[in-house]
């Protein structure tokens, strides 16, 4: 009977030195595959996508700022930033600053050491998160989502940043803001503990990114004249592969929330699949309706605000309603970036590039909102820390639960607003936050020193006058050659 009973070896722990009898190879394996996809998501994923979405002589610039992101944030995280988004509490929303880089603390099992969550009686209700794998899994997994966050920000503000404003701007941004948000919602925070949803992201990512990066368009200023009336994507099909590998990345956004290879993770991933394709057929819907054509960017934009709008409830809501969130995303930011834009001063004035406030902004307090509305208590056990979790589509505490989603949202909309714009002020009186209007003129080659498309002679500098006028005739030149 025994020898029935026993684990393969292959399953067995102290296999060898480098597995210690708590790690599980699957919950590892997937854990540092869904970073991956993350990653993935950021570079190239981003990179092509604002490289393709924005006017040809920005293409250059807009890919850059993404990929300077993603290099800086991640010295930034292992450096300090880690611990002050997942380490020891200093303040109810921070943790303690410290480095992620010694080896003893990376290849021991991973732990969150202020999630311990307790009753008010002061009985433990729910153990601290200690997932079956090492903390240098943990330390990728939510490096890769601080720093897709700074570059959905950068959304915002292409076309016109100063690239060493931006250089600056991505260290204490995510020293000041998203460490606060990641301690405050997930590293075991005061929302952490008052028991406030974001199955992985809303609160901690999306909602910052769309205030923040309308909050910084505010304080840079808007690109110039000709290029807001005129901004025309240079090439549509970069945008759709980068649109594509956000759409497939997110299975490890939200897959690798429950930090193991569960059912929840499994849930996660086909409720994502669920509302970004209604989301993408709604929005689609409503273009070919009100504008006579279906628009591919249009697509592009419900692709994001379906994935957005379902990462905090991901894993707590049932299928049918992540259909009917999907139906919402389509629709609801839609109505934002499509009709309530043209009418509003305030949002006609901020010259947010990507509309980022509508496709994360919104989208994400949609999402929170409605996961305070469908939050299944089944599927709440699996994952939160507050037992008992519901959302107010079925009763009891669930009108509590609603409350606490909006209260957090609002929490975190303040927090960006007043920390991002000290943030600009600050880089200002050290250098501009806006290129020259030179620069502005001429974009990538003026920036740079190089272009995106070579479409005039070899050695020669980009000149408005020379070749915007050359172009056309060379495309049509090159047309009736290959006819």
């Amino acid at each position: 009977q025994s020898g029935k009973m026993s684990v393969p070896v292959a399953y067995q722990g102290n296999t060898s030195a480098a597995v210690a009898d708590w790690l599980n190879k699957g919950d590892n394996a997937w854990q540092l595959t869904a970073s991956t996809l993350v990653g993935l998501m950021s570079v190239p994923g981003m990179v092509v996508l604002y490289g393709g979405v924005v006017k040809k002589k920005w293409a250059v610039n807009s890919a850059f700022m993404a990929l300077y992101a993603f290099a800086a944030v991640w010295i930034c995280w292992v450096v300090w930033a880690y611990n002050m988004s997942f380490g020891e509490e200093l303040l109810p929303f921070w943790g303690k600053a410290g480095p992620a880089l010694d080896q003893a603390f990376l290849v021991g099992r991973a732990s969150l050491p202020a999630t311990a969550h307790y009753r008010a009686d002061g009985t433990l209700e729910t153990a601290m998160v200690e997932p079956y794998f090492p903390m240098a899994t943990v330390v990728y997994f939510q490096c890769v989502f601080a720093a897709i966050t700074l570059i959905l920000v950068a959304g915002s503000l292409l076309g016109r940043m100063s690239f060493l404003a931006w250089m600056l701007f991505v260290p204490l941004w995510l020293t000041f803001s998203y460490t606060v948000g990641a301690f405050s919602v997930w590293g075991g925070g005061f929302l952490f503990h008052w028991g406030v949803i974001d199955y992985c992201g809303g609160y901690v990512i999306h909602i910052p990114a769309g205030v923040a990066g309308f909050t910084a368009a505010y304080w840079v200023g808007p690109r110039t004249k000709k290029d807001r009336e005129s901004f025309p994507p240079n090439n549509i099909l970069f945008a759709l592969t980068g649109a594509g590998l956000l759409w497939m990345g997110w299975a490890g956004f939200n897959g690798g929330g429950p930090y193991a290879a569960n059912v929840d993770s499994s849930m996660a991933i086909l409720n994502t699949n669920i509302c970004t394709a209604a989301s993408l057929i709604v929005w689609t819907c409503l273009d070919a309706v009100f504008f006579k054509k279906p628009s591919v960017v249009g697509a592009v934009q419900a692709v994001i605000t379906g994935l957005v709008c379902i990462t905090p409830g991901a894993g707590v809501v049932q299928g049918w309603a992540a259909l009917v969130m999907g139906v919402l995303a389509g629709s609801v930011p839609w109505y934002t970036m499509m009709v309530l834009h043209k009418r509003s001063k305030l949002l006609q004035r901020v010259d947010d590039t990507l509309g980022v406030i509508h496709t994360h902004g919104v989208a994400g307090l949609l999402g929170g909102v409605l996961t305070g509305l469908f939050a299944e208590p089944n599927l709440c056990n699996l994952f939160l820390p507050v037992t008992n979790s519901r959302g107010a589509f079925y009763g009891g505490n669930g009108g509590a639960q609603l409350g606490k989603q909006i209260a957090g949202a609002l929490f975190v909309i303040g927090w960006n607003v007043v920390v991002t714009s000290i943030i600009c002020v600050v880089i200002r009186l050290v250098v501009p936050l806006r290129m020259s209007e030179e620069k502005l003129a001429i974009g990538d080659d003026a920036v740079h020193g190089e272009e995106a498309y070579a479409l005039w002679g070899d050695g020669e500098h980009y000149d408005d006058t020379k070749h915007g006028a050359a172009v056309v005739p060379l495309y049509f030149l090159l047309s009736l050659a290959f006819q």
